[in-house]
């Protein structure tokens, strides 16, 4: 039995006696009272589980998780990624267990990671990369950071930048 069943309990019962059958019922106001208190506890219930931190995922795990229904996720080929990713997370290389971990993080929630980008700036004569080429110049670069693009680490890591200075992204950019 929970709390609001023993408080109920504890209610005064009220009695109308009629020729067919008495009727017992709890009077109103108390009623009101009980439900208001447990709307309280929830309400603080609510702000605690809301000041748990949530689970950070990476961005393909959040596309994977947005693209499925939540009851469908297991109907689905899950990609190889997905479930490497799940893997670590849990510890275990029980699809069962993994799939519990994705379901788990499409309904109670979850943060997307956000990756760490960089200018390249150019380390002889302080050009960046920028966004689009600019008319009349063979190469995309520019010498204003607020026309730079922005990469991240993956990006570079597949680019031959060895020729450029990586400046971190500062987050009010």
């Amino acid at each position: 039995m929970n709390k609001f069943e023993e408080k109920l309990e504890k209610l005064p019962i009220k009695t109308i006696q009629h020729p067919v059958g008495d009727t017992e019922y709890y009077a109103a106001v108390h009623v009101k009272t009980l439900i208001a208190q447990a709307d309280e506890e929830i309400a603080n219930l609510k702000s605690q589980i809301q000041q748990q931190a949530l689970p950070v995922v990476p961005d393909f795990v959040d596309k994977f998780l947005k693209s499925k229904p939540i009851f469908n996720i297991v109907k689905y080929p899950i990609p190889i990624e997905i479930i490497s990713w799940a893997n670590k997370q849990t510890g275990y290389m029980d699809l069962e267990i993994n799939i519990t971990c994705l379901i788990k993080l499409k309904t109670n929630g979850y943060t997307v990671e956000k990756p760490q980008l960089f200018y390249l700036k150019e380390k002889n004569f302080g050009y960046y990369i920028a966004n689009e080429e600019m008319p009349g110049i063979d190469s995309p670069t520019c010498m204003y950071i607020e026309n730079a693009e922005k990469f991240t680490q993956s990006d570079i890591d597949s680019m031959h930048a060895e020729s450029y200075e990586l400046v971190p992204v500062e987050d009010g950019e």
